[in-house]
């Protein structure tokens, strides 16, 4: 499938701290890629003066207000308002290609163009973890063992909202993000797996995330992580 146009939605809230590294490596990403990329930042309730961020990264970059805390409809505010977007040049969601990520996390100069480029309808990535200072070693280890072990017969066995993409056409089929405050990716990939779109779990697509353990969803990638760490202190090597 040859893409016209893509779309990258990133949903934050309170992420001032983060945002900026975001966006200059999204902004990289998008320069990488044939065709016009539009970033839209849903910032969610936040009161932490990241709007100021508005017009520091060019005119393709969006910042847009929701007020949901609910990081499922905060993805679900982004897409809608792409679809609005890409309709003033695009009736087609067939030429549209979306991608999703976290305010924390750090893309690669490639991310962008794996995606495009794949055959498939749905692109899963992996993560990997910044800085693991202020993780204890044990955990650290108990972490990248049950990670790397979590395989499948079509690749690894990972679905993170901060490291996916999918065609338009099939994201609308089957509805879109959930308004669900935690595994929002997860219930999309489903669905997506039910529908029988084609899946390339790409394990050489790599993002790169924070070690926090207080996150935004409640459940999320930083709740998995914390519940790491009593274990490794427990004296579990």
């Amino acid at each position: 499938m040859a893409y016209e146009r893509a779309v990258v939605v990133i949903p934050a809230h309170n992420e001032l701290s983060h945002l900026p590294n975001c966006l200059k490596a999204m902004v990289t990403a998008a320069a990488c890629v044939r065709v016009p990329v539009s970033i839209i930042v849903v910032l969610d309730a936040c009161d932490d003066d990241s709007r100021n961020l508005a017009g520091r990264f060019g005119s393709d970059v969006h910042l847009v207000e929701v007020d949901a805390r609910n990081v499922g409809a905060a993805r679900r505010a982004g897409f809608e308002y792409a679809r609005e977007l890409c309709a003033v040049e695009l009736s087609d969601d067939s030429r549209v290609w979306y991608a999703t990520t976290d305010a924390d996390t750090v893309v690669d100069a490639d991310w962008l163009v794996r995606q495009v480029e794949s055959a498939a309808d749905v692109v899963l990535g992996v993560v990997r973890i910044a800085n693991w200072r202020r993780i204890p070693a044990a955990a650290a280890r108990r972490y990248l063992a049950a990670y790397r072990s979590k395989r499948r017969a079509d690749g690894h066995g990972h679905v993170h909202g901060a490291n996916m993409g999918f065609c338009a056409e099939a994201y609308w089929r089957v509805g879109g993000f959930a308004a669900l405050t935690s595994a929002e990716d997860v219930d999309l990939v489903r669905r997506f797996e039910a529908a029988g779109f084609r899946i390339d779990r790409d394990d050489k697509l790599s993002v790169m995330t924070s070690a926090r353990q207080v996150g935004r969803a409640p459940r999320g990638f930083a709740n998995h992580l914390r519940s790491m760490v009593p274990r490794a202190r427990g004296g579990v090597a």
